[in-house]
């Protein structure tokens, strides 16, 4: 219980040090009484506040109002402390989309999936190894894109409401570990088996091991935009973590997850899984939606080298994928088979390839699995650029029907 005599025993002693706070060209102490007068408000007042660039531009000073034409996604020299206003509202959009799909991992029930996990019999051995993989490669997957990328992005992207959807998407990332730790923990699984595979297991350190190369620039603490040397290098950086990490690593483990599902297995995983692709789904799109913006505002980066590269990483993001598919899926489960799934992810690489503005890489390929275009709505996934309609639903009411 709370108690203030604590407080009165210490009326007799010496005041507190005095609280410092500092402003942009001046120190202003709390002093006592006997000491010399501090710096007056009007003095202060009338000092630039310096604004936060990650960058050595000059800012402009804070005394000026933001305009929409002051606002650029990089390399902006207006305050961002300013939030409106807005120039990106689908950035903001999707910030008020995120929140009204908040949702959190123990509001699953777990009691079917760790009676089947327990079961001998439930799952074949094909089917065990797919729920394992899918956690070790997920669960280290949103770890390193929480603690690293979205705040390395989040310094470099100068836009106050896109800042403000990142923010969002760190927390849905880290309410993602957290969905995967419990499903990890319910199931009484070796958490030090799962949580080394990025390591250990070839298929899926080979994924990890791509990703941190291709995002290990903006990942640096001491990388800067501001030329076209370093602003190219952090387009390439968003299309590998956007348009392959999540636009095409996630997607052969949620198909499988969710495919059991759809069979009555392990129905509180692949409901997470649901919640979770949900969300990646909407990262995806802010990312492309981010990286067009950045072609349409420096259209000098998006110059012949430039679209190669882009090509080249999401081929080889999707030929990746594929060597993963084959190791999970030696044989066919699940009503899918390593062919089936190759042909999904050459379905997916075509579209983010045509979502960024590249020639579609597979003429002819369709999607083998419809069922994932209804529980993700693929069909109707989109971006601000492509001006479609997608609609969002609260965590509680998603349905398997």
């Amino acid at each position: 219980m709370l108690s203030w005599d604590e407080y009165d025993d210490n009326a007799d002693k010496a005041p507190p040090p005095p609280i410092v706070q500092e402003s942009a060209e001046a120190v202003i102490y709390n002093e006592p009484e006997n000491s010399a007068p501090a710096a007056s408000i009007e003095a202060v007042k009338g000092s630039p506040i310096p604004v936060a660039t990650n960058h050595s531009m000059p800012a402009i000073e804070s005394h000026e109002r933001v305009s929409v034409d002051q606002k650029a996604m990089i390399n902006c020299r207006a305050d961002l402390n300013q939030l409106v206003p807005f120039k990106y509202d689908w950035a903001w959009q999707k910030y008020l989309d995120g929140c009204a799909n908040h949702w959190m991992p123990q509001e699953v029930n777990m009691t079917a999936d760790i009676a089947l996990w327990k079961s001998e019999d439930g799952l074949s051995q094909d089917e065990r190894n797919i729920v394992k993989r899918s956690l070790g490669f997920f669960s280290t997957a949103d770890s390193l894109v929480a603690n690293n990328l979205v705040l390395a992005i989040y310094r470099l992207i100068t836009n106050p409401e896109c800042r403000q959807y990142l923010l969002r998407q760190a927390f849905e990332e880290a309410i993602h570990t957290h969905a995967y730790q419990y499903c990890i923990e319910s199931l009484g699984m070796d958490e030090g088996e799962i949580f080394n595979m990025y390591r250990e297991v070839p298929c899926v350190a080979q994924k990890a091991s791509w990703a941190l190369k291709h995002t290990k620039e903006i990942e640096d603490p001491t990388f800067q935009t501001g030329t076209v040397e370093t602003d190219k290098t952090l387009l390439k950086n968003l299309i590998a973590y956007y348009c392959v990490l999540e636009g095409i690593f996630f997607y052969c483990g949620f198909t499988q997850i969710l495919s059991m599902g759809r069979r009555n297995k392990m129905t509180g995983t692949a409901e997470q899984f649901q919640y979770i692709l949900r969300d990646e789904s909407m990262h995806v799109n802010f990312g492309i939606d981010v990286i067009n913006q950045i072609k349409l505002e420096n259209p000098h980066l998006w110059d012949e080298e430039m679209q190669t590269s882009a090509l080249q990483m999401v081929i080889e993001g999707m030929q990746h994928e594929v060597a993963y598919a084959r190791d999970t899926m030696p044989r066919g489960v699940l009503g899918m088979n390593a062919n089936m799934m190759e042909e999904y992810l050459q379905f997916i690489a075509n579209r983010r390839l045509a979502q960024i503005g590249l020639p579609e890489q597979y003429p002819g390929v369709k999607n083998p699995f419809p069922w994932m275009s209804e529980i993700m709505d693929l069909k109707k996934e989109k971006n601000f650029f492509e001006t479609r309609v997608t609609e969002y639903q609260t965590g509680g009411a998603l349905s398997w029907d």
